[in-house]
Formats: C-alpha cells, structure tokens, sequence
C-alpha cells in the first residue's frame, strides 16, 4: 500500500513521518502523474489558494479525478479543498464531499490553540492552526470527530478531511483510521 502525500506546501513532512510510524510507504508528490502510483492520498494543510496555484490547470484536474475514485484524507487547507462549497472568501474546489466549509473561521494564526475534542466517543487532543470550521454537512456524510458541538472531521465514502492538525499531536488514531479506509478500499 503507498500512501502519496501532496508535497506543494504545509508540513506535509509531519503526515509522511506519521505514516511512516504507522507502516506506510510514503510518496511524496510532486507532479500530477505521481497519482497514477498511490493507493490513497494526504492533501496536508497550507493556504487552499496557493494549493490551486500551485497545482495548476492540468495538475487540478488531475487531483479532482483522484479524489473521486481513490481514497483522500484533507486536513486543514486540504479539508477546504475537498469540500464542495467553500466560503470566506469562495473558491473552488474538487467537489469530494458535500459539506460548506468557512475559511480561517477560528481566526487567525495567533488565534491558533491545542483543544480537547472527539473521536467518536473518546477523547483526543486537537491542534487548530488557522482552522476552517464546517458550518454544513449533507446527508451522506459521517461526523466521525467534534470539538464542542462543531463537526471537525467527516468522512463520505473513501473521502476524510479533518479541519484540524492530527499529524502534530502524538495521537495517531485519526491517520490509523485513514489507513483503514484505504485498506478497505483495496
């Protein structure tokens, strides 16, 4: 099983390390044509408006046709991404899962802070760096972790974002439940 880790910005060297603790091999992308070699992906957190520069027209495209079929987990910027309704300000995005997502809602970066939320029905510590907050989750998606009352990691189908940054927390469950879901997809 190769999980590829896009590798445009953020610190998408904590995911590969995390997955790497856990078993995984690792591929960090680059290029569009490194999708064809993965079985699941980690869109890492960034800036969702540099991620689309950067990706490009044909790169985009790409991303949108993967995350379609293969299994993607989006934290943070990689959550805003997969979301199919992006607001503050709009922007597109690759329709993955139907939820309205609200850029930097728990403001800005000094605003960042360590909660304690959950996983299911077990605690599990959060890092919110700039976070985007879920304000709506359609039918057929699965909260499967809040903090508070708020949604803050959803599943449809092969399809995970979290709008926090489990890969900084020495909690590996929410990455060992991605690896489950890409295994089940085999």
């Amino acid at each position: 099983m190769k999980i590829g880790v896009l590798a445009l910005q953020g610190d998408f060297d904590a995911h590969r390390k995390r997955l790497e603790e856990l078993s995984a091999e690792v591929v960090l992308v680059k290029k569009p044509e490194q999708l064809d070699e993965i079985d699941g992906l980690v869109i890492p957190g960034g800036e969702s408006g540099t991620f689309l520069k950067l990706l490009g027209e044909a790169g985009f495209e790409k991303l949108k046709q993967f995350v379609h079929v293969k299994p993607t987990f989006g934290t943070c910027a990689g959550a805003i991404l997969l979301a199919n309704e992006v607001e503050n300000p709009q922007q597109s995005g690759l329709g993955a899962l139907d939820i309205r997502i609200r850029r930097n809602a728990y403001g800005r970066q000094i605003d960042s802070s360590i909660r304690e939320g959950r996983l299911g029905k077990e605690p599990i510590e959060m890092v919110f760096i700039r976070a985007p907050k879920i304000e709506r989750v359609g039918p057929g998606v699965e909260v499967i972790a809040t903090e508070g009352n708020d949604p803050v990691a959803v599943r449809q189908g092969r399809v995970m974002a979290a709008t926090f940054h489990p890969e900084l927390s020495e909690d590996t469950r929410v990455h060992e439940f991605f690896l489950n879901l890409v295994r089940s997809q085999s």
